[in-house]
């Protein structure tokens, strides 16, 4: 196959994946005109239509959903193999993307990338914090960080922290007005500040759990947030309970600003893994990456 062909190839695969002419260009570093005009003389050469274009949308045909299914993987092992060629260098570089809901990525992954950074200034590092069950293989990143159960089988995983607890906390002023409850049930009569996932499709039930006895309790409120700080922030201005990982309300119950309550009815369940495909040949970075995430407790 000529050279250009393989070149027109990598265009339109790059067309493909983005479903966006105006990201690939970006993606590539050519213009939109010149990438349209690249993927219009392969569809020529190959006699038949390999993207469908609308005004607002760009979508591969059968054909092309054939092209990128089945060429497309051996174009990213040539990637990975190139990528192996690193370990030949001194210095471990590269760009690691990883995709993390909030809490692991503040808890797990800031601590280590910090050590990693300042060690290995030619890895780069880059985390999308994500609620949702992310395809880390359909959406090209390195790796993800979920909950052990939510692992797929088929992926590698490391252990990258200990076992965690919920805490339900509220500040002192909220507990002087609405008093305290005494069992998970007795959160359906409180303000509660909710959590609102993607992967759930609604409002996040707290969960409970104590002497093989588990409840998850729906509970109401004024606000929903989907993010920690909103959540912590509300809860110590005194408006309603707040259902939180651990670690992030010891600080602010040690110094009296959040009490806990319903600390038997929170038991300890696995805590975070990093996940990736199997790979043969895994970079100098991300195996640095990988060991530096590793759990040791």
């Amino acid at each position: 196959m000529p050279q250009e062909n393989y070149n027109d190839l990598v265009a339109f695969l790059t067309v493909a994946r983005e479903r966006s002419f105006t990201k690939a260009a970006a993606k590539l570093g050519v213009s939109q005109s010149a990438l349209s005009q690249t993927v219009r003389g392969l569809e020529a050469r190959l006699g038949i239509r390999l993207l469908t274009r609308t005004t607002r949308s760009v979508a591969p045909t059968e054909a092309g959903d054939r092209l990128l299914n089945t060429v497309g993987p051996r174009f990213e092992e040539i990637e990975a193999e190139l990528g192996a060629l690193s370990e030949l260098k001194d210095k471990p570089s590269g760009t690691i993307r990883i995709s993390a809901g909030e809490h692991p990525a503040i808890s797990v992954l800031a601590p280590a990338i910090r050590k990693l950074a300042i060690e290995y200034p030619d890895i780069n590092v880059e985390v999308t914090v994500d609620y949702g069950l992310t395809d880390i293989v359909a959406e090209r990143y390195d790796a993800g960080i979920r909950l052990g159960e939510q692992v797929a089988k088929d992926m590698i995983a490391v252990k990258v922290s200990g076992d965690m607890r919920m805490a339900v906390v509220g500040s002192p002023a909220y507990f002087g007005r609405h008093g305290r409850p005494e069992t998970p049930q007795d959160l359906t009569g409180h303000n509660c500040i909710n959590m609102r996932l993607p992967t759930r499709g609604g409002i996040y039930p707290w969960e409970f759990e104590r002497d093989g006895r588990e409840i998850r309790v729906r509970v109401d409120g004024q606000l929903v947030f989907n993010n920690l700080a909103m959540r912590i922030d509300a809860a110590l201005s005194g408006l309603g309970l707040a259902y939180l990982p651990e670690d992030q309300a010891t600080e602010y119950i040690a110094t009296g600003c959040l009490e806990r309550v319903l600390e038997d009815w929170c038991e300890p369940f696995p805590g975070y893994h990093l996940y990736y495909p199997n790979r043969r040949h895994a970079s100098p970075a991300f195996a640095l990456f990988v060991d530096a995430l590793r759990f040791r407790g």
